[in-house]
C-alpha cells in the first residue's frame, strides 16, 4: 500500500460462504456512491466453500461519509452472511512491540519505523531484561521493563497487560519476547497478538529450534510469523521464509543466518497485518501480500 492508499483510503475486508454474486454486489454498492476501487483481491477456498474479499477505496471518490458507508454496508453484509471490517487507512494502528535479550527483530521494526516505512504508532516496549532500553529510548519510545519470575510470572503478566491497556494498542507484537504467554492473554488478544518463531513450523515448535535443527542435519532453516493461541507455536501463519544450510554449519551459524530471515519474515507479517491484508479463518489464513 503506497501513502496515497494510506492516507485517503478505506480497506473493506470481507469474509462468508461463496455463491454467486458477491463481487457484484460489492462493487455495485461502492460504485452506487462513487466509489473507486484502488485496490482489489478476492479468493474463494472450493473445498471449504468460502470466499474473502479485500478492497481498499478511494475516500476522495465517495459520496457518502465513513459512518454512512458502514451504515448503508450492513444490509447488504447481513444478506450474504458476512463477516466484515472496514478501516480509514489514516488511523494508524497502535502497536506495543515486547522483547526479551535478542535486539534484531526489534531493531528491524524500530528502523523500519523510524524511516517511514512501517506505518504505525509504537507507544512503547515492554521488556523483561534491561539490555535493550538504551535502543529503544534513543527512538524517543517509552521503554518499561517487566521482570518475570520463574517462580511466579502471573504478577508480572498482570503488568504487562495493564500497559498495553493505558497504551490502548490494537496490536501486541512478540519481536523475540521468550516467554510464554498466558492462556488468558491470548484469548484476550486473539487475533492483535503477533509472534515471530525461529523456525519454519510446524518443524521444531517450542524452545532451542536451532540446537535441534543442527542437531537433525537440516539442509534449511526457517522462521514463522503467526498469530499466538493458547497452543504454543501452533497459531494462523501469517508469514513463512527459509534458507539454504549445509554440513558445513554449526549451530553459531544458523542462528547467525536464521537472524536476517526472522526480521525479514516479522517485519512482512506485521505489515500484512496492519493492512489488513489476512484474513482468519479457523487456523488457516488467507493473506492478500502486496
Amino acid at each position: 500500500m503506497n501513502d496515497t492508499q494510506r492516507q485517503s483510503g478505506y480497506t473493506l475486508v470481507v469474509s462468508c460462504p461463496d455463491k454467486v454474486g458477491i463481487v457484484a454486489a460489492v462493487s455495485q454498492f461502492v460504485a452506487e456512491r462513487g466509489g473507486s476501487l484502488t485496490e482489489s483481491n478476492h479468493h474463494t477456498d472450493i473445498e471449504q466453500g468460502w470466499f474473502f474479499m479485500r478492497n481498499v477505496i478511494s475516500a476522495r471518490s465517495l459520496s457518502v461519509s465513513l459512518e454512512q458507508f458502514r451504515q448503508e454496508f450492513e444490509p447488504l453484509a447481513r444478506q450474504h452472511d458476512m463477516a466484515w471490517t472496514l478501516r480509514d487507512n489514516s488511523q494508524l494502528q497502535r502497536v506495543v512491540l515486547l522483547a526479551s535479550h535478542a535486539s534484531h527483530c526489534l531493531a528491524d521494526i524500530l528502523h523500519r519505523w523510524k524511516s517511514g516505512d512501517m506505518a504505525c504508532e509504537i507507544p512503547c516496549v515492554i521488556s523483561n531484561h534491561e539490555n535493550l532500553r538504551s535502543m529503544v529510548e534513543w527512538h524517543g519510545i517509552p521503554f518499561h521493563y517487566v521482570p518475570v519470575p520463574k517462580e511466579d510470572k502471573s504478577e508480572a503478566f498482570s503488568r504487562m497487560s495493564e500497559i498495553i491497556e493505558r497504551h490502548r494498542a490494537e496490536t501486541i507484537v512478540l519481536a523475540r519476547y521468550m516467554q510464554i504467554i498466558p492462556p488468558n492473554l491470548c484469548k484476550e488478544y486473539a487475533g492483535r497478538l503477533i509472534n515471530i518463531h525461529h523456525s519454519f513450523l510446524p518443524s521444531f515448535i517450542g524452545a532451542n529450534p536451532y540446537l535441534r535443527a543442527y542437531e537433525r542435519g537440516v539442509k534449511l532453516i526457517g522462521a514463522t510469523c503467526h498469530y499466538v493461541t493458547e497452543d504454543l507455536d501452533e497459531g494462523p501463519i501469517i508469514e513463512q521464509d527459509v534458507i539454504r544450510v549445509n554440513h558445513g554449519c554449526d549451530k553459531d551459524d544458523l542462528v547467525r543466518l536464521g537472524r536476517d530471515v526472522e526480521q525479514s519474515v516479522l517485519s512482512r507479517g506485521l505489515r500484512y497485518h496492519l493492512e489488513d491484508r489476512v484474513i482468519v479463518r479457523g487456523n488457516r489464513t488467507v493473506v492478500f501480500s502486496s
